[in-house]
């Protein structure tokens, strides 16, 4: 097998085009990198050539570093020193984009003289999602080229341009007017001649002052970033490595710039981003499973609910054709409303045009009669969450569904294995979890039953991924992955506040951590009444009933959360005003009834307890298989259940604490360790 050449040069006229060619996208490794700074340094050496163009083979300009590199000793020519001795050529450079440019692949684009774009091209330094910063020069050149305040924007948001978005920016200097690497290095090859003769300006020769009115906006980003990704490291990074170029000149800002992104790359949270990274694109493969998807064409959805309407705009958005069932006329028309207020609120937020909406409006199919489901190729039930009702729509939907027809349980704890065994084709019976809003929380869950049949399966997952969304695939038990584990975080929550700590403090430990909402005021926000309805469900034996007397307490004197005005909490207009007066008098009766001496809990101790817990049930269902691997359970966390991505999710964030010390504290606790988790413990990571 030959090797790669990385790079290919050709003439045109006086001007050299560098064809990048490392495929699948042009990521920035060792190889490329040597490949360029040798193709750069002959094409600048040669007399004959006045201009020299970058351009990306196959899809990509350059779609970044190559992440396997990530935490290894760097190799020569490092990018940063590869982009310096870019910049200070004698021969004009132009980065002709047609495709992806992003980290690395937009920081070399700043490093060269002028930079086109093709139509289909989007630029961005998305690294911050990696708990990382451009480490490249991208933290000096581009507040250089588009000011402080846009340049900070992109970077701590990590989201890229389009092409006409950046031309407005200044981010290129010109558009192509074709979406192929010919149309532009075309464009670029037109840009060099209109600059012929002129000296290849430089971004690391343009100042930035230290102004009042910079230090003021720099002041303005550090609050912002504080309060908006609290936690976070390289948020926090790129203000400061920008500050630093205010405070001298561009080598110190750069060399801030080198510090602070070592900092990240050694850190844990870099490390745990990085892992997520990985997990989500491992979470779709299934070992053995090499079934094709059934066609996917027209979607069922029975229930046009929060979740149903949801599933639906979901569905919509990907293109597909929809129809949706409800029992009666007046139930269908406020399901239609809400996916119509659902598609109006994106056109509203800009995600798309108006045109867009009224196109996928029309590609939904709105009706009160089952056989209106005879052509759908998925049906999705988004029915109230009792097993009587799911199974009366089971039965309907086996009599209407064509044959291969997938049906879908959207159950979050259900028996899918007993709904399945109630139809006659228990083969083509799997679970479609959503979470809610259905069309903009990532994650989906699938669940996949004993008897569900693998192209059922590879069928599901293909409809994650048409829907865009984060798939894990699980087994069978109360609650699957996500809502099993987070039983046992609400558990330890309960548990807090019968050994004496207040709902403020529970809250307040959980998401000082990281957690988008502490789980007292999830639960005020999803109701009370539905933990106490699922209790009195529950197999005796199954549920700690102290852990909730709380809870039961508040739901029994007619506080159910938010909806009623009262949880653990009390509301006005939606919103939190402050503690239930009367909970105190609901503390002290549980503690009692329980045999509990109230004391005082750190922190610390209320974290551990909670996300330990998370921990320790997790390796369960690992052994129990509900799991395929410790990462999927991540990345239902991070995905689903507001834990902090900076974290990597909560086996990640154990085996970075250390399993032992896991181990060491849960028995601390008086829990009994589960058997995966001490196995894992003498390995150090997680098997």
């Amino acid at each position: 097998m030959s090797e790669p050449t990385f790079v290919t040069s050709e003439t045109r006229g006086r001007r050299v085009v560098l064809w990048l060619d490392n495929p699948p996208v042009n990521a920035l490794g060792h190889g490329l990198r040597a490949a360029l700074l040798a193709a750069l340094e002959t094409a600048d050496g040669d007399a004959d050539v006045d201009g020299i163009v970058l351009a990306g083979r196959g899809r990509a300009f350059i779609a970044g570093a190559d992440i396997r590199e990530f935490g290894q000793p760097p190799q020569d020519p490092w990018l940063p020193d590869l982009l310096t001795r870019l910049e200070a050529l004698a021969t004009p450079v132009v980065a002709a984009m047609h495709g992806v440019a992003l980290g690395g692949g937009l920081e070399t684009a700043l490093a060269c003289h002028y930079r086109v774009a093709g139509p289909a091209a989007r630029l961005g330094l998305p690294e911050v999602s990696l708990g990382l910063m451009p480490g490249a020069g991208g933290t000096q050149r581009l507040p250089r080229l588009l000011g402080l305040d846009a340049a900070l924007t992109m970077m701590t948001s990590g989201r890229p341009k389009n092409a006409v978005a950046a031309r407005e920016l200044g981010l290129v200097d010109a558009l192509a007017t074709g979406p192929s690497a010919e149309d532009a290095v075309t464009e670029a090859l037109a840009l060099l001649s209109r600059h012929a003769g002129d000296p290849p300006p430089r971004l690391s020769e343009r100042t930035l002052d230290a102004t009042l009115e910079n230090e003021a906006l720099i002041a303005g980003w550090q609050e912002r970033v504080a309060k908006k990704h609290p936690g976070e490291a390289a948020p926090v990074a790129i203000v400061r490595a920008v500050a630093a170029t205010l405070e001298g000149d561009y080598a110190a800002g750069e060399a801030r710039e080198r510090a602070l992104f070592a900092e990240l790359m050694d850190g844990p949270q870099s490390a745990a981003l990085r892992h997520l990274f990985f997990a989500e694109r491992l979470s779709a493969k299934v070992p053995g499973l090499e079934a094709k998807a059934r066609p996917l064409g027209r979607i069922g959805v029975v229930g046009g609910g929060t979740m149903g309407s949801g599933i639906a705009i979901a569905a919509l958005n990907a293109g597909l054709p929809v129809t949706l069932l409800e029992r009666d006329r007046g139930a269908l028309e406020a399901g239609v409303l809400r996916v119509k207020n659902g598609l109006e609120a994106g056109v509203t937020r800009g995600k798309l045009s108006a045109q867009d909406m009224t196109l996928r409006l029309g590609k939904l199919r709105a009706t009160v009669d089952d056989e209106a489901l005879a052509d759908a190729d998925l049906i999705v039930e988004a029915v109230f969450e009792e097993m009587a009702v799911k199974r009366q729509v089971f039965a309907r939907l086996e009599r209407v569904a064509k044959a291969g027809a997938v049906l879908a349980s959207n159950t979050s704890y259900l028996d899918l294995d007993a709904l399945a065994a109630g139809t006659g084709r228990p083969g083509d019976v799997v679970g479609l979890h959503f979470f809610s809003p259905a069309h903009v929380m990532r994650l989906l869950e699938i669940v996949r039953g004993a008897a569900t049949e693998d192209d059922v399966l590879a069928t599901a997952l293909a409809f994650a991924k048409k829907l865009r969304k984060v798939p894990i695939v699980a087994g069978v038990c109360p609650g699957f992955i996500g809502n099993r584990l987070y039983r046992v975080y609400q558990r330890e929550a309960g548990r807090a506040l019968l050994a004496g700590a207040t709902p403020e403090a529970v809250d307040a430990a959980l998401e000082a951590f990281g957690m988008k909402m502490g789980p007292l005021a999830v639960s005020d926000l999803s109701g009370l009444d539905i933990g106490y309805a699922a209790r009195r469900e529950a197999a005796p034996g199954t549920v700690d009933l102290d852990a909730f007397r709380v809870h039961d307490l508040l739901v029994e004197a007619g506080d159910k959360g938010r909806k009623t005005g009262a949880g653990f909490y009390v509301y006005a207009d939606g919103k939190k005003t402050g503690p239930n007066a009367r909970l105190p008098a609901f503390l002290e009766q549980a503690a009692a009834d329980a045999g509990v001496t109230p004391r005082t809990l750190s922190a610390e101790e209320i974290v551990e307890r909670c996300v330990y817990g998370l921990v320790n049930e997790g390796a369960r269902a690992l052994a129990e298989g509900i799991a395929q691997r410790a990462s999927d359970i991540d990345v239902a966390y991070v995905n689903g259940y507001g834990f902090p991505r900076h974290r990597g999710g909560p086996m990640h964030h154990a085996e970075a604490v250390g399993l032992r010390a896991v181990v060491e504290r849960i028995e601390a606790f008086g829990w009994e360790p589960a058997a995966r988790l001490v196995a894992s413990a003498e390995e150090g990571r997680w098997t």
